[in-house]
């Protein structure tokens, strides 16, 4: 599952056969079918698109993309958020997150042991004691079309926007983040437990948010564009 992570990552238009193959040439011997059992044991899906972590219900409501065309040219104009895997030693977590379009600033995440809806909205509501967007974009999981999550959008009076069906490049940004933060965090530790891990990407997306210089931003910190006056 660990190498399966990192191929994906790396290769998001894999589907089963070709990680079957990837593995093989990395001197993994393993059959097809269990590679096809562990990605879907992991949520993710195979050809093009986005991780499964976020599933539609059908009695949810989705609402249009409102993100085609639109010129990015402020803070809190748009906040998109999403969710991940993180794998532990011996097994695996959910970690969320909201980001600002415009200066990349992670403006709150959450760990979550299961994909119930509740660290989600908790990561949002903790978002909104800090600011509030004009436009909120997210996938069609249920995570994010939960009634509790969109009340909180509603009654903040926030645009809802939700990516396409398999159109994981809606959601671009959050998608590069996650790139980023496992590339640079999740791979390079080996966390033991849920504190661990928790009190590691504390201190990765302070790093992140406050030092991290980003060549989009003009060598610039997310938190320096977020918070200049």
């Amino acid at each position: 599952m660990r190498q399966i992570d990192e191929l994906y990552t790396k290769c998001p238009f894999y589907g089963a056969r070709r990680i079957t193959k990837q593995l093989h040439r990395d001197g993994t011997p393993v059959n097809h079918k269990r590679v096809e059992r562990l990605m879907r044991e992991m949520g993710i899906e195979s050809v093009q698109p986005k991780r499964n972590t976020s599933k539609r219900h059908p009695a949810h409501p989705v609402y249009p993309y409102l993100l085609k065309g639109l010129h990015i040219e402020k803070v809190n104009q748009v906040w998109s958020t999403d969710i991940t895997y993180v794998r532990l030693h011996d097994g695996w977590l959910y970690l969320v997150a909201l980001l600002d379009w415009y200066s990349r600033y992670v403006v709150g995440w959450q760990l979550s042991d299961s994909l119930h809806s509740d660290f989600c909205v908790s990561n949002l509501k903790q978002a909104l004691g800090i600011a509030q967007p004009l436009i909120h974009n997210s996938d069609q999981g249920r995570q994010f079309t939960a009634y509790e999550y969109v009340t909180q959008l509603h009654e903040q009076q926030i645009q809802i926007s939700m990516d396409g069906r398999g159109r994981c490049h809606d959601n671009i940004f959050n998608e590069r983040l996650w790139r980023t933060v496992k590339y640079e965090e999740v791979y390079l530790k080996e966390y033991a437990s849920v504190p661990e891990a928790r009190q590691s990407l504390t201190d990765y997306f302070r790093f992140y948010n406050h030092e991290r210089l980003h060549q989009s931003l003009g060598y610039r910190t997310p938190a320096e564009v977020y918070f200049e006056t």
